[in-house]
């Protein structure tokens, strides 16, 4: 494997893989970075974005142990970003009226307004990012994506 001096701790390799998945690595955490960004002025780290979006979704509020498993996060996880998220007056817990036991999670009506700003911040952030291609490239890096998220359960260590 050849290894060569390159800006930015980037490492050049002759292995095709390996090159292409510190490019994937370089680009998610750019991508986090500068959706953390734009999130900053709203108080809001991406993770508590994500539970935020995640819990605006369905039809009634979503339970804590369900919104672990769409983060794909351990319970322990969500109650501390519910617990930031309720100190800022964004979401409260509810007691499921079937099942006291229960806790859910509902967006307050200033959590609905903070979303929307999020997601103009996401825009931007992803603006940002995809900023040098054209919207023919973003809609083949965005085919390729749906064919990897598709296929990311087909194959498991052996």
């Amino acid at each position: 494997m050849a290894v060569t001096d390159t800006p930015h701790d980037v490492i050049e390799t002759t292995d095709p893989a390996g090159a292409l998945a510190d490019q994937l690595l370089r680009l998610t955490r750019r991508t986090h970075r500068t959706q953390k960004r734009h999130l900053e002025p709203l108080g809001i780290t991406p993770a508590m974005s994500r539970l935020l979006r995640a819990a605006s979704h369905g039809e009634q509020p979503q339970r804590m142990v369900d919104l672990a498993q769409r983060l794909d996060v351990v319970p322990r996880a969500v109650t501390t970003l519910v617990d930031g998220l309720e100190a800022a007056g964004l979401v409260r817990r509810i007691a499921d009226p079937a099942n006291r036991r229960v806790v859910r999670v509902e967006v307050t009506p200033e959590g609905e307004g903070v979303l929307r700003r999020l997601r103009e911040a996401r825009r931007a952030a992803v603006e940002e990012v995809l900023a040098p291609l054209d919207a023919g490239q973003r809609a083949q890096l965005s085919a390729l994506l749906t064919a990897l998220d598709a296929g990311a359960g087909c194959h498991t260590e052996g």
